[in-house]
C-alpha cells in the first residue's frame, strides 16, 4: 500500500488563519462536550419526569409517558435531528421564528437543533431506566409509606426516588456514553464537532488513518473518564444490601 504515514500531522499548519490541525480537533472536542452537556441535561431532566409519569396511578400521565417513549424510541436519531433543524423552525411563532432565522447564526441554530434533538431522543431511553428503577422498589415499602400517611409526591420524594436513582446509576452510565457517541450525528446538520473536523482534516491532509485513530482515542478517553466518574458516584451513593458492594 502506497500510503504516506504522518502521525505529526496535527501540528502542521492548516493554511487558514495560522492555525494547526490540532486547533481544529480541539474545537471539535469543545463542541462535542458542549452538545453532550446540553443534551444530557435535557435527557436527564425530561427523562426523569417521564419515567415518574409512567409509574403514577394517573392513567393520563402514564399514557403521555408511554406515548413519548413509543414515538422517540422508534424514530431514528438522524431523522429527528433533520426534523428539528429543517422542519420545526418553520412552525415556530412569528417572533421566535424571526429570531431563529435572522438573528442566530447557522452554527448556533445547528448546535441548538442537535442538542435538543439528541436530548429528546436520549430522554426516552432515560425514561425507561427511571421507570425500571422505580418499579424495582419493593411494594412493601410503598404500601408502608402510604400507611404512614405519605402522599404520593412525598412518597416519591422521600422513599422511591432516592433509592431508584441509586440503583439505575450503572445503566445511566451507558446512556451517558451513548449520548457522547451520538454527538457524531450532529455533524450532518452542520455542527463543527469532532467528527466534522475529522472529515475535514482527512480531506485536507489525506492522512485518513492517523486522524481516524486520534479521534477514536479521544472518544475512548472521554467515555472512560465519564465511566470512572459514574463508578465513583455509584460507590459513593450505593445502598448496602440493595446494591452489591465491590461487585460482590
Amino acid at each position: 500500500m502506497n500510503y504516506n504515514w504522518n502521525w505529526a500531522m496535527l501540528f502542521q499548519s492548516t493554511g487558514v488563519d495560522n492555525t494547526t490541525y490540532l486547533h481544529w480537533v480541539l474545537l471539535g472536542i469543545e463542541w462535542l462536550l458542549l452538545i453532550t452537556l446540553v443534551s444530557w441535561s435535557i435527557a436527564l431532566i425530561l427523562g426523569s419526569v417521564l419515567g415518574i409519569m409512567r409509574t403514577l396511578p394517573n392513567k393520563t400521565a402514564r399514557a403521555i409517558g408511554t406515548g413519548y417513549v413509543t414515538i422517540f424510541r422508534n424514530v431514528p436519531l438522524l431523522i429527528q435531528l433533520f426534523i428539528w433543524f429543517y422542519v420545526i423552525p418553520n412552525f415556530l411563532p412569528a417572533p421566535i421564528k424571526a429570531w431563529w432565522m435572522n438573528d442566530l447564526s447557522v452554527g448556533t441554530t445547528a448546535f441548538l437543533s442537535a442538542s435538543i434533538g439528541l436530548g429528546l431522543f436520549t430522554a426516552a431511553r432515560v425514561c425507561e431506566q427511571v421507570r425500571t428503577g422505580i418499579e424495582a422498589i419493593p411494594k412493601g415499602q410503598i404500601n408502608a409509606g402510604y400507611a404512614m400517611g405519605f402522599t404520593t409526591p412525598q412518597l416519591y420524594r422521600h422513599v422511591i426516588l432516592p433509592q431508584s436513582f441509586r440503583m439505575i446509576l450503572p445503566p445511566l452510565s451507558s446512556e451517558l456514553t451513548n449520548c457522547v457517541k451520538n454527538t457524531s450525528v450532529a455533524s450532518l446538520v452542520g455542527v463543527s464537532e469532532l467528527i466534522a473536523q475529522m472529515k475535514t482534516i482527512s480531506e485536507y491532509t489525506q492522512n485518513t488513518i492517523e486522524i481516524y485513530t486520534y479521534v477514536t482515542l479521544i472518544f475512548i478517553s472521554v467515555n472512560i473518564c465519564l465511566i470512572l466518574f459514574m463508578n465513583f458516584l455509584e460507590k459513593r451513593f450505593q445502598i448496602p444490601g440493595l446494591i452489591a458492594e465491590g461487585g460482590k
